[in-house]
């Protein structure tokens, strides 16, 4: 029996014994065929990444291209955003987590949407979830941006610990740190341009 645990725009998610089932929903503003081959896409391509990944990542099973569905395990462990802030060894999962990306990173994949609410902690591990935005990529640009949205999901979300816990990021992240860290620099820099010379509502 199914069970709906999460709906979100793109998916649902539901649980099926010790399996996880992801479906993407078709999306009504979209041309039928466009929708059609657009899901199907990232679909396989979603599936494909966490097949490559050398890090903890749900396991695949079963990829359904034309029910839109990947059948993968149900990581049973907690979503890191809802203790992330209570977290006694913070810092550790932090270096973990920058080990991870670092991992994902020499492989050139790119997840696309590095927060909190996408990792799951589970044994002291910290599985890396929700692939859909991912990409493969070797440009430093691409996995620098990578970071930088993992840096201000902290910001936003874990405000009063990020900047501590991101440089642990950072401490087990290590791969090709140079050029990586220099161009999330430029990154930071440029939304601080923004930032700055915003125009102010009247």
């Amino acid at each position: 029996m199914k069970k709906i645990i999460k709906q979100g725009a793109e998916a649902i998610l539901y649980k099926e014994d010790e399996y996880l089932l992801k479906e993407r929903i078709p999306k009504s503003y979209r041309i039928s065929t466009l929708d059609q081959t657009l899901r199907k896409s990232r679909t396989r391509s979603e599936a494909k990444l966490l097949q490559k990944a050398s890090i903890s990542v749900p396991r695949v099973y079963d990829v359904d291209e034309n029910k839109m569905i990947i059948k993968m395990d149900f990581v049973d462990g907690q979503v890191l955003k809802d203790v992330f802030d209570t977290l006694q060894h913070r810092d550790n999962i932090c270096k973990q987590i920058g080990k991870s990306i670092a991992t994902l990173h020499q492989q050139h994949i790119i997840h696309g949407d590095l927060t909190t609410s996408n990792m799951i902690l589970k044994d002291h591990t910290v599985y890396f979830i929700d692939f859909g935005l991912g990409f493969i990529s070797q440009r430093v640009e691409d996995k620098a941006v990578d970071l930088h949205l993992l840096r201000q999901a902290l910001e936003s979300k874990h405000y009063l610990h990020a900047e501590k816990t991101f440089k642990s990021v950072l401490e087990g992240y290590d791969y090709c740190k140079k050029d990586i860290l220099r161009q999330l620099e430029k990154i930071g820099m440029r939304g601080r341009y923004k930032k700055k010379h915003a125009k102010i509502p009247s």
